[in-house]
């Protein structure tokens, strides 16, 4: 199990989670943050600092936001396991789905 982040982050980014992660395991892309399945250790720091409340247990996800955790883990794909999100900064790009998303106003 992991934890997920749903779509109340798309377009938001606050990034309260990755520095509450003791891990570095939340990456961040375009539109949204994902947290890496293989790095997360399920510790919950971030899912209470997450000032949108984005972030959830796996099993917890909203029924209608399920298909963020395809997204979560599909992201990384192609990019594996670096071993920390510091290093890479912005990926410039997202999950199709989640690239797909309507735009939030800012």
């Amino acid at each position: 199990m992991t934890y997920v982040i749903a779509h109340p982050c798309v377009d938001v980014k606050d990034k309260a989670c990755v520095e509450e992660c003791p891990v570095d395991c939340i990456y961040e892309g375009r539109r949204s943050m994902y947290i890496h399945p293989e790095e997360c250790v399920d510790c919950g720091a971030c899912e209470p600092v997450c000032p949108v409340e984005a972030i959830y247990y796996e099993d917890d996800t909203p029924a209608e936001w399920k298909e963020y955790q395809t997204a979560n883990a599909e992201f990384f794909d192609e990019l594996g396991s670096p071993g920390g999100a510091a290093d890479q900064g912005l990926i410039e790009r997202d999950h199709p789905f989640i690239a797909g998303q309507p735009l939030r106003a800012a």
